[in-house]
């Protein structure tokens, strides 16, 4: 009884995720807009890139950057879905209370409410990977990916990135206002403390440590090393560091991170519950 309600929860939500995450406009607006919005980041990038190296797309640093910049759009995308689905619930809609009255559980639900972020996510990851290997050089040849470390390290960051979501949603619920945006800010953080496009060297020393501490950065590490395995020496950040060691590392966070996401996200639930802040609004 409790996995068919897990799976009616996760599979409703998804739904109703995708539905309002696509219906804000016809297919074909809703088409240009994912293929415009990530082309725009990654030009921003490549643009950053050339004034500072003066144009030296040949370099090991180049994909390593833009492999980095690519991927990071999950982080974004999933890590916010799910923390998002607590304010366009009760903020929005003001439904979020009768998703809590509802035979649904509600930690299956919110994460099911990120794949319609996930969806849209992988689109914006395709094209700027497309984008890359077709038009600026980044040489990632399919027949030299290995497969079986990009599956492996790709589902465990989802599932990493979804649990972390989670804990955003805890914090959402018991924050009153602005609580919109700390997805936002919380992805802007890992963006920097991840290695997404510099190395954790240049950080401060006692800023460094924070970066170590993040699943984020060994996730990247391994998408970059499957795509192109000789982009490894790019930075120094882990590359003392095998495919093996990195995907124990990331392994051991994961599990970290998703036992405490699961334990602020009740912590969080039970103070929401007792202080009424389930169906309060801000007007925000």
């Amino acid at each position: 009884m409790q996995i068919s309600t897990s799976w009616r929860s996760f599979r409703m939500a998804a739904w109703l995720g995708w539905m309002i995450e696509s219906n804000w406009t016809d297919p074909f607006l809703f088409a240009v807009y994912s293929i415009i919005k990530p082309l725009s980041g990654a030009a921003i990038l490549v643009i950053m890139y050339g004034v500072i190296t003066k144009g030296n797309y040949d370099s090991n640093l180049f994909p390593y950057i833009y492999l980095g910049n690519a991927f990071y759009i999950y982080v974004a995308a999933v890590m916010t879905g799910v923390s998002w689905a607590v304010v366009d619930d009760r903020e929005h809609y003001k439904t979020l209370k009768y998703m809590y009255i509802a035979p649904i559980y509600i930690p299956i639900y919110l994460l099911g409410r990120g794949i319609a972020r996930f969806i849209t996510g992988s689109i914006a990851v395709f094209i700027t990977l497309a984008a890359g290997i077709l038009f600026l050089n980044v040489n990632v040849q399919l027949a030299e990916v290995n497969w079986i470390l990009f599956i492996v390290s790709l589902i465990l960051g989802i599932l990493m990135l979804a649990m972390l979501g989670l804990l955003l949603a805890g914090v959402t619920l018991i924050t009153a206002r602005h609580e919109g945006f700390l997805g936002e800010a919380t992805a802007g953080a890992l963006y920097i403390f991840s290695g997404a496009v510099f190395p954790l060297s240049v950080l401060p020393d006692w800023l460094r440590p924070i970066g170590y501490w993040m699943p984020t950065t060994y996730w990247l590490e391994l998408m970059r090393r499957s795509l192109i395995g000789n982009v490894a020496n790019a930075y120094p950040t882990l590359a003392s560091l095998g495919n093996l060691q990195i995907l124990g590392i990331l392994l051991g966070l994961s599990i970290l991170f998703g036992t405490l996401s699961i334990f602020v996200f009740r912590i969080c639930d039970r103070i929401a519950r007792e202080r009424g802040m389930i169906d309060m609004t801000t007007n925000y």
